[in-house]
Parts: structure tokens; C-alpha cells; sequence
């Protein structure tokens, strides 16, 4: 047997991990549509030569699918640029360890892309209310 209380947390968790999955999504619309974009004007970047700045626009490129889906959700700039943030935090540590050839750009990218996941999880737990769609 449910209880209301029960019924309700199931609920904000339910919303809390659709807004997850919709970030993921955004994150990688963005990611696909404008380096399609980029690639069809002749501005790509190359991975292997470049990667510290290829790994930039790709995480600007996330970032600009999230807050346009944000924005759309209506949450706030301040939720919008945490999240965007999230996209870049990882390569603070891993930079330093790409100039110093510790780690190549093969790795940067898996590395960075896999930190992201529970950063965003992170930032989403901070602004619980408003990912389990209360404060909307």
C-alpha cells in the first residue's frame, strides 16, 4: 500500500530523473547540431591536434543545448549557468595534465565526458526543489 507522502516523493524523484535524461539530451543535441554546424561552414577543430580547444567549443557547444532547453523549462540563468558550467569544470585538473603529456587528447575527451554525469548531478542536487520540478 502507498501513502500520499510516498506517492509524492516517487513523483519529485520521477521528475528529478526526466529532467536528468532531458539534460543528457539537450547536452548532446547541442553537441551533434552545432558541430554539424561548425563542420558545414569549414570551422571544426581539430581532436587530435588541438585538443584542449577542441574539447572548449564541444563543451560550449553542450552548453548552448542546455540553456536553450533551460531556458525553455523556465528555470532560472543562475540553475542555466551552473549547468553550463559543469560542462567545462572537468578539464581544470585534465588541462594541466594534457600541456604536461601525462594524458593525450584521446583521453582527455572520454575522461572529461564521463565527469560530467555526476558534476550535473551534483549541481541538480544543490537546486533539488527546482529539478524535482517544485519550484517551476
Amino acid at each position: 500500500m502507498t501513502t500520499p507522502t510516498s506517492t509524492a516523493t516517487g513523483r519529485r524523484w520521477g521528475r528529478f530523473a526526466l529532467h536528468y535524461v532531458e539534460m543528457i539530451i539537450a547536452m548532446f543535441a547541442g553537441m551533434f547540431a552545432l558541430g554539424m554546424l561548425e563542420s558545414a561552414l569549414g570551422l571544426s577543430i581539430s581532436h587530435d591536434r588541438q585538443p584542449d580547444l577542441a574539447y572548449l567549443l564541444m563543451a560550449f557547444n553542450m552548453s548552448v543545448g542546455m540553456a536553450v532547453w533551460m531556458r525553455i523549462r523556465r528555470h532560472g540563468w543562475a540553475s542555466t549557468l551552473e549547468m553550463c558550467a559543469v560542462m567545462f569544470v572537468p578539464v581544470v585538473p585534465l588541462f594541466p595534465l594534457l600541456w604536461l603529456g601525462v594524458i593525450d587528447g584521446g583521453a582527455l575527451m572520454p575522461v572529461a565526458h564521463v565527469a560530467m554525469f555526476p558534476l550535473m548531478l551534483v549541481a541538480m542536487v544543490r537546486r533539488l526543489d527546482e529539478y524535482a520540478g517544485c519550484a517551476h
